[in-house]
């Protein structure tokens, strides 16, 4: 064969050559940036969840809100824990779908079981569902609680006109705190280190001590001081207590992670 026929068959080989390296790049690059996320959208940010406020919390459904509470937490570090090992997977509605979705699913379930717990005991709130869904990089907002109708008698106490209790006029001390109870908020403490969890277990079972130890002095002191005696003598003291507590859970976290502020906006009880 001539020269004159050789080059231009070289020139093809070449060409041919250059197509099929540009095609594998252009391949690659598409795999690598799916395996970055383009997929899903969620490379490097994390599922975030609104923190639910609870309603105060009687003795005896502590523990079992608690775990509940402590339940969220851990759904929410095992899908954190899937949206960081699934990089890459599916199509780009793959996060909702797969993780955010199911994630949804399970809180609402953990938030019924705490309206039960509640429930069992006291009066049952209703409309924890609202802090079910989350959101990847950010919470999305929560909806406002739901509004109680009013019953039907205007609030009068057993259908009479004047709303005493019992009748006796608001005389002595109980008059207002006859038949009711002590109901503290329960603490929102999360994501608690492992090397604080006895630590602060026991102060959470410290503060229903304390709780259940007013209820009890509630209930004996019946007609004793005045109109100022179980705001004085009970709720007044239970809130130092409670701040103590609260103060310790604090610290106890703030050894070995970051400290949380402003636990102590939990430590006022109320009668109901």
């Amino acid at each position: 064969m001539s020269r004159a026929h050789a080059k231009p068959e070289r020139r093809k080989r070449v060409l041919v050559a250059g197509i099929a390296v540009a095609a594998t790049l252009t391949a690659g690059t598409a795999i690598a940036a799916f395996a970055a996320g383009e997929g899903n959208n969620a490379a490097g940010q994390s599922i975030a969840c609104p923190k639910p406020v609870i309603p105060a919390v009687p003795a005896q459904a502590q523990a079992e809100v608690q775990r509940e509470l402590a339940n969220l937490d851990k759904q929410i570090a095992e899908a954190n824990n899937r949206l960081r090992t699934s990089a890459g997977q599916g199509g780009p509605n793959f996060v909702q779908n797969a993780i955010v979705g199911p994630l949804k699913d399970k809180r609402v379930a953990a938030l019924n079981r705490i309206e039960t717990a509640i429930g069992r005991v006291a009066e049952k709130p209703e409309g924890l569902e609202r802090f079910a869904p989350c959101g990847v990089g950010s919470a999305p907002a929560v909806a406002a609680a739901p509004t109680k109708q009013a019953s039907g008698n205007n609030g009068n106490a057993n259908g009479n006109g004047n709303g005493n209790a019992n009748g006796n006029n608001g005389s002595g001390n109980n008059a207002s705190a006859s038949g009711k109870t002590i109901e503290c908020p329960l603490p929102v403490v999360q994501n608690v280190p492992a090397q604080a969890k006895a630590e602060v277990d026991r102060e959470l079972a410290n503060l229903g001590k304390q709780q259940a130890e007013a209820n009890e002095r509630l209930r004996t002191s019946a007609g004793q001081g005045g109109p100022n005696f179980v705001q004085n003598a009970i709720l007044g003291p239970l809130k130092d207590k409670r701040v103590a507590a609260l103060n310790r859970i604090e610290t106890a976290i703030g050894r070995v992670a970051a400290k949380p502020e402003g636990l102590e906006r939990f430590a006022t009880c109320s009668l109901k």
